[in-house]
């Protein structure tokens, strides 16, 4: 008799630094001590391939996996929809290859989803998350929930936070969006919001020794006419 899937872990991964599977091991053991039947599916974003080979034969062979690859870097709303679409689990949770929240924090998520009548638990960050970034990426980050919380209608200024669960309704949504990069979560949101899902959203933290990574100002840009985009389509609804 085939065992359902009660959790699937959706990660993305684009030349992970090193030590990234010692890392993706000790969490998933951590959750399988408190969780059973969970599923890893991790969406290669068109790393180098022989890296991720030669660092996958160390990935531990209890933990329940499946692995997409493909060759070109289409950005993390791309390969999280790809990893979604063949997540099994009741329950669908998605983060970083570092796994960057503390394990308390990913334990709140799932249990919105399995304890409260929850379609969607979004991930929200306090001020002290601020400390772990650059002056430039704190900016940004402030600036795009001012504008979040000023010409849109949902839930939470804090879109961006990359710890998100959600269910079967979750996952239909989800796999509704079409930005490719940055604004994929603040996306989801939206059209969560729109189809009248019930959103919840859970405090989290950020692991003290994580780094977080700098952005580009061509994706800046990119992302400044999705943000008009999902703005436009805010209007056109009311």
């Amino acid at each position: 008799m085939k065992t359902e899937v009660h959790l699937s872990v959706v990660i993305p991964c684009y030349n992970p630094q090193k030590g990234w599977v010692e890392k993706i091991n000790s969490s998933l053991l951590q959750i399988q001590n408190e969780i059973n039947s969970v599923e890893l599916i991790l969406v290669n974003d068109g790393s180098n391939e022989q890296m991720l080979f030669d660092e996958l034969k160390n990935l531990n062979s209890k933990i329940a996996f499946t692995a997409l690859t493909y060759t070109e870097n289409c950005g993390k709303g791309f390969a999280l929809r790809n990893g979604v679409n063949k997540a099994k689990g009741k329950f669908i949770i998605y983060t970083d290859v570092d796994f960057p929240y503390t394990h308390k924090s990913f334990l709140k998520i799932y249990a919105a989803l399995k304890n409260e009548i929850v379609d969607v638990a979004i991930g929200v960050r306090g001020e002290e998350y601020y400390k772990h970034l650059s002056k430039t990426r704190m900016r940004i980050s402030k600036i795009l929930r001012w504008f979040v919380k000023t010409f849109l209608l949902i839930p939470t200024n804090d879109s961006q936070c990359g710890l998100k669960g959600f269910n079967q309704k979750g996952k239909d949504v989800f796999l509704k969006t079409t930005i490719n990069r940055y604004l994929f979560d603040l996306e989801f949101i939206f059209l969560a919001a729109k189809n009248k899902l019930i959103i919840k959203t859970v405090k989290v933290e950020l692991r003290e020794d994580v780094q977080l990574s700098t952005m580009s100002s061509k994706i800046l840009l990119q992302e400044f006419g999705n943000f008009l985009k999902i703005f436009v389509k805010s209007i056109i609804n009311n």
